[in-house]
């Protein structure tokens, strides 16, 4: 009998020992480790505004991109809209560290003022996150890369076909956008280098104007009345044909103007005369081949050229078939009677 007393007690004691253990084990910390990142990636796209057509039309490629390349690494890949609703340097910036915040993989945008940005995109490069400008630069900035036009020669070339529509000779202006934009202030400095080439031209005015197709429009309505001998206009942005009231508005006339943009809205310039010709800048393409580029850098470990040159197209009437089949097939919505012709 005291033999089983005894083995009962040493069993108990052994239970508790054991069982002491297993909560000693239980209560030991675990090792500690870094939180695993999510998979994929997230691009934040700030572009100068969000009621310019050209740059939603930029974030459709942007998006599509993504997609076509998440299929292709198997990853996922978002592009974060973060685009101000109107023109804004001191907005991007705040976005730019919102972003950086937020864990964005990369950054991608067109600057507004390069002077209110440059800080900005210099702190997220700081902090591991790549930064890309489009169409408008920051140069001086940390950037990696840059796409967009060769601005100079966009100038040069405006004023060239510009000068062709009216005899070389006559009064014209510059409707020149946001006057703090270092791409759009390349364009007009070119605009009139190339002007001063021709003794019988002169430069009535240049006109800033926020950059929404209302503004612009209202701008050269403007302008118009107020200076009635002008024959032409340069426009370093095609913002004020981005609707047919434009042309109401102007009423007959003998006007020339040759811009820069070629979307589907601004085709009846083309068809009617009134802008026989447009610089057509491939706006879907900032967004496709720039989130390509991203991808190339972050996701790849590819070395990325610096600036990448993007060509304009060249569109007149005898054009416009070709064009509008082009637009179609990034996604816009063409009017059959421009995709038709030949």
């Amino acid at each position: 009998m005291k033999t089983r007393v005894t083995t009962a007690l040493i069993g108990m004691m052994i239970a508790g020992w054991l069982s002491g253990c297993g909560s000693e084990q239980k209560s030991a910390p675990a090792p500690t480790s870094a939180p695993a990142r999510a998979p994929g990636l997230r691009i934040a796209m700030i572009a100068k505004s969000a009621s310019n057509p050209i740059f939603l039309s930029a974030r459709k490629g942007a998006e599509t991109a993504a997609k076509e390349l998440a299929s292709k690494h198997g990853i996922p890949i978002e592009i974060v809209w973060m685009t101000p609703t109107s023109e804004d340097g001191q907005v991007q910036a705040q976005k730019i560290a919102q972003a950086t915040e937020e864990g964005a993989s990369a950054i991608l945008i067109s600057c507004s003022d390069a002077s209110k940005v440059t800080a900005a995109i210099d702190a997220a490069v700081a902090r591991g996150v790549p930064v890309m400008t489009f169409d408008g630069d920051a140069a001086e900035s940390k950037r990696f890369a840059f796409y967009g036009v060769d601005d100079e020669k966009t100038g040069e070339t405006l004023m060239r076909e510009l000068a062709a529509q009216i005899g070389k000779k006559g009064p014209v202006a510059i409707l020149a956008g946001n006057p703090d934009a270092p791409n759009l202030r390349k364009r007009v400095d070119a605009i009139k280098k190339e002007a001063a080439k021709y003794p019988g031209i002169t430069i009535v005015d240049t006109f800033h104007h926020p950059e929404t197709v209302r503004d612009a429009a209202a701008t050269v309505v403007s302008a118009q009345k107020a200076h009635p001998e002008i024959q032409g206009w340069v426009m370093v942005g095609g913002w004020p044909l981005s609707t047919p009231q434009l042309m109401s508005d102007l009423g007959p006339t003998k006007i020339k103007i040759v811009a820069v943009g070629a979307l589907p809205s601004q085709l009846v310039y083309v068809d009617e005369g009134l802008a026989p010709v447009l610089l057509a800048q491939p706006t879907y393409m900032w967004g496709y081949e720039s989130v390509q580029r991203i991808i190339d850098k972050v996701q790849l470990k590819k070395e990325v050229p610096e600036i990448i040159t993007m060509d304009v197209v060249r569109v007149t009437k005898a054009d416009l078939g070709s064009w509008a089949r082009q637009l179609k097939s990034w996604g816009f919505t063409v009017p059959d009677m421009y995709v038709k012709l030949p």
